[in-house]
């Protein structure tokens, strides 16, 4: 193939000619930081482009970029988050539960609503509900609260009831498949369930059917969950906006709850399911956890298989339960870890029963902005508490985050941009212009972006002195750090406050406050067992949102006249 070369004896005799048939586009290699090539080689390189790069752009595309979403053809450039060398294989054991032994049925299905996994589960096996009878409570909440908080997708009732029949058929034959037997949850609407729409929250995908079944799903339905609702992912998987509004925050209704994992979060703070499994690429955990106030965690970077989950980025992504409790974490965890074979960055993770750990062993660090009580609850059931500090050189993790996330993000969405329905997209200043944007990032800039990232994790790897650290869940700085670093995090409510410009002091409305459990990379045990041992000693995770009485005097407007923006990433 001819490279169109034009050297340093030809250049002069033919740059004329040259630029009738390619005319110099200078503003195109300024806008890539590269205006430093003279004239002859911007040619040459145009002539390159044309006729050697484009052609196998679009073979390539062709053959991997007519669908959306990335859900086949995954890279095979695989993130591993480790800091060991030697991976360690984990067992098949299961963690050791507490048991809940005389246990009483509540009077009211609002008590019962809030309960704990655990303790819902207890009621099962001792056969004090049916899951029939929790799947009919827990469904009737989803149409009654889910249309206020705009956090109910798909309502799954004909499969809800029918996996609820077969969890009480196989308790009442005694064969018992664990805490999640016949137990209701909801899944994020960007995993794919067969036979019931996966939308993306895009009015673009809104009908999509997929003929596939997310791992996750397939494991939580072994372990005998009973899926009742696909709840609000934000549009393609970015914000709390969504093609059927935008997601409420059941502990102050004119706030929205923001990041795309809004219904999960939403859902589980308004006792409309006892868990919900999310995703965060970055902040999609941690911030509508923190806004509505449940326990989440995001896992380790790998600890559970994304198959059949719409990709944003394959170095980033991770599936993660939103909960009443830490302990209620440990619980879906369990059920949903593990290598799924088509994943390839899911790993077998050897994590320690969270229920064993003897955190009197452990020393935590806390950073400037920790909360001081849950430095003090710690340090009085035996942890080590030190003042710590994460240190690292690189200035931009956002700006790694960005690259890495946006590029990824096109590459799986390609077709959507190129058929311009970016131009139908929910919020134009969110995907459209980021993804615009990113069409002229180039490899090489993508790769020295990945090159700044292994810094950055060599960095944090070395100033992490500690078997884990205390700080704000909802620093952005420290959420671009976590998911690059692939660090697991709990996020744990502490508290309450009054809310901004209340109407009136009667209002029973709050902000409420949380803090982040973080530890390295394969030591979610250690993050959930600090999260247990202060939720032991406190309730602030017990407490019940306002749906239904916000106080005497107060009143939502609709809409809400304290607007609160969509998040966006591209801010520096």
């Amino acid at each position: 193939m001819d490279s169109g070369k034009l050297g340093p004896k030809n250049c002069g005799e033919h740059l004329e000619q040259a630029k009738n048939n390619f005319p110099v586009c200078k503003c195109g290699f300024d806008m890539l930081d590269t205006g430093f090539f003279n004239d002859c080689k911007k040619l040459e390189i145009q002539k390159g482009a044309q006729d050697f790069n484009i052609p196998i752009i679009r073979s390539n595309r062709k053959l991997v970029a007519t669908e959306n979403g990335g859900l086949r053809n995954p890279s095979p450039l695989v993130f591993n988050s480790s800091w060991d060398a030697k991976e360690v294989k984990q067992g098949t054991d299961k963690f050791n539960y507490p048991v809940y032994s005389g246990i009483q049925r509540p009077k009211n299905d609002e008590d019962i609503a809030f309960m704990s996994i655990l303790e819902l589960g207890q009621l099962l096996k001792e056969k004090l509900i049916t899951s029939a009878e929790l799947t009919g409570i827990f469904l009737d909440r989803l149409k009654r609260y889910g249309p206020v908080l705009e956090s109910v997708i798909t309502i799954t009732e004909e499969l809800a009831y029918q996996q609820a029949k077969e969890a009480d058929q196989l308790l009442s034959k005694g064969k018992y498949l664990g805490p999640l037997q016949g137990i209701p949850y909801g899944l994020k609407d960007i995993i794919v369930v067969p036979n019931y729409p996966t939308t993306w929250g895009s009015k673009s995908f809104k009908d999509q059917v997929l003929d596939l079944e997310a791992w996750v799903y397939k494991r939580l339905k072994s372990a005998g969950a009973v899926l009742i609702a696909k709840l609000v992912a934000g549009s393609l998987a970015y914000d709390d906006i969504w093609f059927g509004g935008r997601t409420r925050n059941p502990w102050n209704m004119e706030e929205f709850s923001t990041g795309s994992s809004a219904g999960p979060a939403s859902c589980t703070s308004a006792g409309i399911v006892p868990f919900a499994v999310g995703s965060e690429t970055v902040g999609s955990i941690t911030y509508p956890a923190a806004r509505c106030g449940v326990t989440a965690l995001r896992p380790t970077f790998g600890a559970v298989g994304r198959t059949g989950v719409m990709s944003i980025s394959e170095s980033l992504d991770k599936l993660g339960p939103f909960c009443r409790s830490a302990a209620d974490c440990v619980v879906v965890l369990d059920a949903i870890r593990g290598k799924d074979p088509d994943d390839l960055s899911s790993r077998d993770i050897a994590l320690v029963d969270p229920f064993s750990v003897d955190i009197t062993k452990l020393t935590v660090g806390y950073l400037e902005d920790a909360d001081k009580e849950v430095v003090n609850v710690l340090q009085s059931k035996g942890v080590k508490m030190v003042p710590f500090d994460l240190k690292y050189t690189v200035d931009s993790a956002q700006g790694i985050v960005n690259f890495t996330m946006d590029v990824d993000m096109l590459a799986h969405f390609d077709e959507w941009q190129r058929s311009n329905k970016d131009d139908e997209f929910e919020a134009e200043d969110q995907w459209p212009l980021e993804l615009r944007r990113a069409r002229v990032i180039t490899a090489v800039d993508y790769i020295q972006a990945q090159r700044a990232r292994s810094k950055l994790i060599q960095e944090v790897r070395e100033s992490f002195k500690v078997d884990a650290f205390i700080g704000d869940a909802t620093d952005w700085e420290k959420v671009c750090v976590g998911n690059l670093v692939g660090m697991p995090v709990v996020v744990v409510p502490i508290g309450f406050k009054k809310i901004p410009n209340a109407p009136t002091d009667d209002t029973r409305r709050r902000t409420t406050i949380t803090t982040g459990i973080y530890a390295p990379p394969d030591c979610d045990h250690v993050a959930l067992a600090l999260a247990m041992a202060y939720q032991s000693v406190t309730n602030h995770h017990k407490q019940h949102p306002p749906i239904d009485n916000i106080g005497p005097n107060d009143s939502i407007p609709n809409p809400p006249t304290s607007m609160i923006p969509a998040r966006q990433l591209r801010g520096y």
